[in-house]
């Protein structure tokens, strides 16, 4: 079976300003015609028993190509690249897939963001092109020239041969002008970049001239994963050579063919070349948008939306306007516009804003939008409690409450009212402790885990992790001013039932789960002490504090790596196939940011550099090109989920400003990485109505349609807090 390739790369650079790094060339409408991309998707239907494409890119792209699939509705595979390694690496990972599928079957590898209008010729083309590939040889198509072009390679072909395929003899790189004409004389071709093969003979040649190039996409493949309908490859990917398939194998191989192709073809790679392909009027321009033209000729002129243009008495000119952005040409220069566009668009780069004004923006949408939201909308006036999301038109969920939630709640706007919030909070935080005193405590002081909407017992049993977030609720009601003596009475005989209940002979905590020995539980209850010794003077907290903080230090924090793992064995050490366990960039934020308030506190210079350690391994798991932190690593700290959802990127706040004031030698660096880290989250507080936030990012940047988790905002509540506090320390 033939299995169509498409390799969709680039950053958008020669068509600026309307190709971009977010929308690159096979994703725009040139001169008013459908996308290339969807042209590319109209040729592969024609083409008779071919396979649903894959289509190899970037995860920038995958939600681009992900429309562009479902607008052709046309089934297809998306493979995610971690990085370009330019052609050869894509193509080899792709054979290796098709060749899982299909050992025989053969591989079309198309660009993404070609010319083709003639699409009967093209599947001609390729008919032959199949036939010589499935006697063994890679084959190349080769377009006659029709102008002796200095911008695309050339193929020579042996002259001897005869007929429609005919092997290589050489190919030629971007000649001179004369070059060009002696190459077009000789009978070479242009070098379309279209290749034919079986996978198996491509891999075969792959082994014997590139084998870095195979082994690493052999592996990338076999260490890939699906994710949100996407392959992603593993990160042996990153190991292979950055060469393209003419230099790694097609100049060295024996078994190259090429296929003379008789079809109009262009990269479409300059704007003359865009108009050269495009519907032009009796004055030979072509005008898109709100375009006009008067006593003009051979002029392209393209408005993006929101634009009007108007041009008199000019003539071969290109005159491109998108978001902001004018590019003005004389068409004969359209080829040399490089190193003109990268100085535009490196002025166009944002700059972050102050840490004063990021911290200025969040404080407001605190305490003017969300705290008010999330009390008249968020809270249960009626029958007590919070709801746990809201959805994005502020509708309250109804169903059952989680004791966390509700802890988290009554934590969030104590904590407003200790810094002086105006607002409702102690009616606010009043209502979050009779709820949870009426609905979750038990007979044995202990609290429950789950309720009904109407308080009905669900799930009575006590989890550690939720003790751990009571204590945190009840610590910061008392600093706050809300009946300070009785609440750490509460919290004393609730961490005397902790420790009689829960306490491990091996050190730490069990947890009441499936897996009892897990380091977040601890991580909370190391918080919820911190938070107590902030108000009392009570020497059970430091205690307990410092019982945690040595489990972390000794067993929980890999010496090696720098790491702390999700979940363990009874003696402490890590639980799970070797290389497969579970970190989380979040946590290692958090715990940097807990530990590093330990070091504060108390001055222990012996755990002085962990945080530090903590935070580099949590930097592991950001995506720099979404400006986020993914949500899950490996031990070898390589992402393995890289949704993001809202909470790590609150928490890489808090650790860098955290650091900023622990190491002062690296203040500005610490500084600037929670404005990168802040300028993220902000586009999670992006919705419709203020106060909401949405929750979880997928890998090409969008969001899940989904309601607010209230347990979110007790997040984005301690990064306001973090960044005001670490201000006031400068």
């Amino acid at each position: 079976m033939l299995y169509p390739i498409i390799m969709c790369g680039g950053d958008g650079t020669r068509l600026w300003p309307a190709s971009r790094p977010d929308r690159p060339k096979p994703f725009i409408p040139l001169a008013g015609s459908p996308t290339l991309f969807a042209q590319t998707l109209g040729r592969i239907r024609a083409l008779p028993d071919a396979a649903p494409p894959l289509i190899v890119g970037g995860a920038a792209h995958a939600r681009l190509i992900e429309d562009a699939l479902a607008e052709a509705s046309l089934p297809g595979t998306v493979v995610i690249e971690p990085v370009g390694r330019d052609s050869g690496p894509a193509m080899a990972a792709a054979a290796w897939l098709v060749r899982q599928r299909d050992p025989a079957g053969v591989c079309l590898f198309l660009a993404a963001d070609h010319h083709i209008p003639d699409t009967e010729a093209f599947a001609r083309v390729i008919g032959q092109a199949v036939d010589q590939a499935l006697l063994g040889g890679l084959v190349t198509l080769g377009v006659k020239p029709t102008w002796s072009s200095t911008a695309y390679g050339y193929i020579r072909p042996v002259s001897s041969a005869h007929g429609g395929v005919r092997p290589v003899e050489a190919f030629v790189e971007k000649p001179t002008r004369d070059k060009a004409d002696r190459l077009i004389a000789d009978g070479c071709l242009w070098n379309c970049g279209i290749l034919v093969a079986r996978a198996t003979t491509l891999l075969e040649e792959l082994q014997a001239h590139a084998p870095e190039i195979a082994t690493a996409a052999g592996a990338a493949v076999a260490g890939g994963r699906t994710e949100a309908g996407h392959f992603l490859l593993g990160d042996a990917f990153l190991e292979a050579p950055k060469l393209s398939m003419d230099f790694a194998v097609l100049e060295h191989t024996d078994v190259c063919f090429v296929v003379p192709a008789d079809f109009e073809w262009s990269d479409i790679g300059t704007w003359d070349t865009v108009l050269g392909c495009s519907v032009r009027d009796a004055d030979g321009n072509n005008l898109s948008g709100a375009a006009f033209a008067q006593s003009s000729s051979g002029c392209l002129i393209q408005a993006g939306p929101g634009v009007t243009i108007a041009v008199a008495g000019v003539h071969n000119i290109a005159v491109i306007a998108e978001r902001g952005q004018v590019m003005i040409s004389d068409l004969g220069q359209a080829g040399d516009l490089k190193r003109l566009v990268e100085r535009a668009r490196a002025s166009d780069q944002p700059s972050l804003p102050p840490l004063g004004d990021i911290g200025a923006r969040l404080r407001r949408w605190m305490d003017v939008s969300a705290l008010p939201l999330w009390w008249s909308l968020g809270a249960d006036h009626g029958r007590g409690g919070f709801h746990e999301t809201l959805g994005l038109d502020g509708r309250p969920s109804d169903i059952p409450r989680r004791l966390r939630v509700q802890a988290r709640q009554t934590h969030v706007f104590a904590q407003a009212g200790g810094r002086g919030w105006s607002g409702p909070w102690r009616q606010a935080v009043d209502h979050g402790l009779s709820y949870l005193q009426a609905a979750y405590r038990r007979p044995d002081g202990l609290y429950r885990t789950q309720v009904s909407e109407t308080g009905g017992v669900l799930d009575d049993t006590a989890l550690l992790y939720d003790q751990a977030f009571v204590l945190l609720a009840l610590a910061t009601a008392a600093g706050a001013g809300v009946e300070p003596g009785r609440l750490e009475e509460d919290a004393l005989q609730l961490l005397s039932g902790i420790d009689r209940t829960f306490g491990h002979d091996r050190g730490g905590w069990r947890e009441q789960a499936a897996s009892p020995f897990q380091a977040n539980p601890h991580m909370h209850l190391l918080e919820a002490c911190l938070a107590w010794m902030a108000v009392s003077a009570d020497p059970r907290w430091l205690e307990t504090a410092g019982r945690i903080v040595a489990l972390a230090r000794d067993r929980l924090i890999d010496p090696a790596g720098g790491f702390l793992g999700e979940h363990f064995d009874a003696d402490w050490t890590l639980a799970g196939e070797p290389g497969r366990q579970t970190v989380e960039p979040g946590h290692q934020f958090e715990w940097a940011f807990l530990l590093g308030r330990w070091v504060m506190i108390t001055g222990d210079q012996n755990l002085r550099q962990v945080p530090g350690r903590l935070y580099a391994a949590g930097q592991r798991g950001l995506d720099r090109r979404r400006g986020v932190a993914c949500d899950e690593m490996n031990t070898d700290l390589g992402i393995t989920r890289s949704t993001a959802r809202l909470w790590p990127q609150c928490e890489w706040i808090k650790a860098s400003i955290l650091l900023a004031g622990l190491e002062p030698d690296r203040r500005d660096i610490h500084q600037t990485e929670a404005a990168q880290a802040a300028t993220g989250l902000f586009r999670y507080l992006e919705t419709n109505i203020a106060g909401l936030y949405r929750d979880r990012m997928d890998i090409t940047g969008q969001f899940r349609i989904e309601d607010a988790p209230a347990s979110s905002l007790y997040h984005i509540a301690g990064a306001v807090e973090t960044i005001q506090a670490g201000l006031d320390l400068r």
